[in-house]
């Protein structure tokens, strides 16, 4: 059976957006082995492939994907290795669920079998395909980020049921092979009815969302926000500030006391909140990970989340190898990380 325990050793990297998003006439990338190369020299090892199955799939036909297209995966894998990665391979849109622009899907996930049965059969070849890699270089991240409970017809059951039908096609293919599963509500809600599966839970860090997410034109939450403070901001009718972070986390912290890994999918923050705030916030989101023992997958490494030319005002860059580097932030995650376990 399945060996959640290989991913109880908190890894610390980013998540790449090679295969996020299809578009008309839209290839997936490359593996970008420059960025590769950079997380090895700075001790990362944890690479997050979130993954559009419309890269495979044409017109909705969700059991005959291009296996073509796979190779890319294949490719992913390699480069991850052969730079001392663990790849955890992620789809971010499933047939019938996205959390962003779910409106362009045809089926719904929660509540129609065609795409609950195009799902199991994508993860049931990827099982076929990667049988044998060791967990220590792959695990599979079942599905990015459930919508909330009762969105587009999605409750725990419904829920818990696909999620064990996923992961038993898996492990009858591939006993051993680590899952991860996404909290609900957007990766901020736990799952205990799920505890009894060997597999890692995947929270998020983007609370309060009034720091991380301050004028994210997507999301409409963010409409109407004030000028981003912390410590200090009131989210969800509550000031936070270090203590708050830590309690956000409690119910994340029972699950790992059940003998299941947690893990922080995806963190950040948006380039329009002034750099001081941003870095006020991550040194307490990182001290409480360093506490809790918890890995994570910064999203994303270059760009408007990343540590990588982000442009957030304030902010200041180190030229280096061709980047522009915020040291301040780099410097906040090397230091964040810990060999072991919670502290």
């Amino acid at each position: 059976m399945s060996s959640s325990r290989d991913l109880a050793k908190p890894r610390y990297g980013f998540n790449f957006q090679w295969m996020v998003s299809s578009s008309a006439g839209k290839a997936p990338a490359a593996p970008d082995r420059k960025a590769l190369d950079f997380m090895a020299e700075h001790g990362f090892d944890y690479v997050r492939v979130p993954c559009d199955y419309r890269f495979w799939t044409k017109d909705f036909d969700y059991l005959h994907p291009d296996e073509s297209v796979l190779l890319y995966l294949d490719s992913y894998l390699e480069a991850c290795t052969e730079c001392g990665m663990h790849l955890s391979l992620n789809i971010h849109r499933a047939p019938g669920y996205c959390i962003n622009g779910n409106d362009l899907e045809k089926h719904n996930l929660w509540v129609d079998s065609l795409p609950q049965d195009g799902f199991i059969h994508i993860w049931s070849l990827f099982a076929k395909r990667y049988r044998g890699v060791p967990n220590s270089r792959l695990s599979f991240d079942l599905l990015n980020e459930p919508p909330d409970i009762g969105q587009y017809g999605m409750t725990r059951p419904n829920h818990e049921a696909i999620m064990r039908r996923i992961c038993a096609a898996i492990w009858s293919i591939d006993p051993d092979r680590a899952l991860i599963i996404d909290g609900l509500e957007g990766g901020n809600i736990t799952m205990p009815e799920l505890t009894d599966l060997d597999v890692a839970q995947s929270c998020r860090g983007y609370q309060p969302m009034t720091v991380s997410h301050y004028l994210a034109d997507w999301w409409s939450g963010s409409k109407g926000m004030s000028q981003p403070v912390y410590p200090g901001s009131i989210w969800w009718d509550k000031c936070w500030d270090r203590t708050t972070i830590r309690e956000f986390y409690e119910p994340w912290v029972e699950i790992r006391d059940k003998g299941r890994p947690v893990f922080v999918g995806e963190f950040g923050c948006y380039n329009k909140t002034p750099q001081d705030v941003a870095l006020r916030w991550f040194k307490d989101l990182f001290s409480v990970f360093r506490e809790l023992g918890f890995g994570y997958g910064m999203w994303n490494f270059e760009g408007v989340f990343g540590i990588i030319g982000h442009n957030r005002p304030g902010a200041l860059f180190e030229d280096y190898k061709g980047y522009k580097v915020d040291r301040a932030l780099l410097d906040l995650m090397i230091e964040s990380r810990f060999e072991g376990g919670p502290v």
